[in-house]
């Protein structure tokens, strides 16, 4: 079962293409799947601008970056895409309905051995094993952002997952560098559970003036040794996300502590998502290297915070 020779990558965004990538890197044969054709086009530019880093530190040759995008074939049919895959990692939009339906047409089409993965960071993996047939081979493969640099995996099982296909995943997790950390299927798993009532805290506390966007993130900087701020952590990741994931995490536990900041609502609803949106706590409409904190928040031009 831990033969592993083909991968099946669904989504070639953020998450999906930094997946794509280590595999690649290693020596798997990768199938990347996106229903755009330009999605993909800008995953392999995205991909091969990150070997090109990596070159420039000595970390990665010419030759293992050749063989590394030889490595993936993109595919805009599931169908194709997904033939002969040993293993089937869903990186698409967080949201449930969206991976049921792909988990639906992966049971139709996914060979009976096929093991059948979600990055979700927060959604129930028992949830989405329920629309299969298959629930002992369905399992949470959480990476984090971003994928080629960071060496944590969550490897969430669900209520049916089998121990053969945990160990069968733990062990292929290390063969491209991570480190694989099992965990349970309960809302947010742990990195989410622990993380985002953080970063919902500190939106709280910007909301009610305590202090203002610079300051909240070096507190937690300076004093808390974190590598980024809070609010810049929650622009990184996405402020839709954040919300995703606190709604998730409080309709999973209908306790209280857990509802979304309405400072976070309104954002989301204002459509400043963080950097992919230009605006979110920062300003990146100029240079990401020299962000400013959004005028809104910026105490000398006059605006509430």
């Amino acid at each position: 079962m831990n033969n592993f020779k083909k991968i099946a990558v669904i989504g070639a965004g953020t998450m999906g293409n930094g997946i794509a990538h280590v595999f690649a890197q290693h020596g798997y044969k990768v199938n990347l799947i996106d229903i755009s054709e330009t999605a993909l086009k800008n995953a392999l530019s995205t991909i091969s601008r990150n070997l090109d880093r990596m070159l420039e530190k000595q970390q990665t040759t010419s030759k293992d970056k050749l063989d590394t995008l030889k490595n993936i074939t993109g595919h805009t049919i599931l169908a194709e895409g997904i033939e002969k895959a040993d293993l089937v990692i869903e990186a698409a939009s967080e949201n449930i309905d969206i991976k049921k339906t792909i988990f639906e047409q992966l049971e139709a089409h996914c060979a009976p051995k096929t093991i059948l993965a979600s990055n979700t960071s927060s959604i129930s993996i028992t949830a989405l094993a329920a629309v299969t047939k298959r629930p002992d081979r369905v399992i949470g493969m959480h990476f984090m952002n971003p994928v080629p640099l960071m060496p944590l995996v969550e490897i969430i099982r669900g209520y049916s997952t089998s121990d053969e296909t945990a160990l069968a995943v733990i062990e292929l997790a290390k063969t491209i560098g991570k480190s694989p950390t099992e965990v349970n299927d309960y809302p947010g798993f742990v990195a989410n559970r622990i993380l985002m009532p953080m970063i919902n805290e500190a939106i709280e506390t910007l909301y009610h003036s305590v202090a203002g966007v610079r300051e909240i993130d070096m507190v937690m900087k300076l004093g808390m040794a974190h590598p980024m701020g809070p609010l810049q952590l929650a622009d990184f990741i996405g402020l839709d996300i954040c919300l995703s994931i606190m709604n998730v995490l409080y309709e999973g536990f209908k306790n209280p502590k857990y509802a979304a900041c309405p400072l976070l609502v309104n954002m989301v609803q204002a459509g400043k998502l963080g950097i992919k949106s230009g605006e979110g706590f920062y300003d990146y409409s100029e240079s990401k290297k020299a962000f400013k904190v959004a005028s809104r928040f910026d105490p000398s031009n006059g605006h509430k915070r």
